[in-house]
């Protein structure tokens, strides 16, 4: 059973699921953090087809494993972005999945902008 702390999170993920939907032209950015690493893909849930992902533990990303895991987050997105582009997909829907907008989360999303991405 998942800790307190855990299930208010699912909770919260199931709500923005309700109202979070990606589609063909505007694919769902979706997030999940661990306690060492983050992950990052971009989902087609029209076709539940998962069109492009990254994490810090992408060979790209991981050569700079002496950055700090915020620092990490940020390079995650930027790579995302960068994969994205290249697919022709210019615009994104964030699905924070549950967490806060805070911290790694946010420092993710701020790579994806950067990078060129619309949300």
């Amino acid at each position: 059973m998942p800790s307190p702390k855990e299930q208010i999170r699912l909770r919260r993920k199931a709500s923005i699921r309700k109202r979070v939907h990606g589609t063909t032209e505007r694919p769902r950015l979706s997030v999940f953090r661990s306690a060492k690493h983050i992950y990052a893909q971009v989902i087609d849930d029209s076709t539940s087809a998962t069109l492009v992902a990254s994490s810090s533990l992408a060979k790209d990303v991981a050569a700079e494993s002496e950055k700090t895991k915020r620092e990490l987050a940020e390079l995650v997105g930027t790579a995302i972005a960068k994969a994205c582009l290249a697919k022709g997909i210019t615009k994104v829907v964030f699905d924070r999945n549950g967490y806060i907008y805070h911290g790694r989360v946010k420092a993710l999303a701020d790579g994806a902008r950067a990078g060129g991405l619309d949300f």
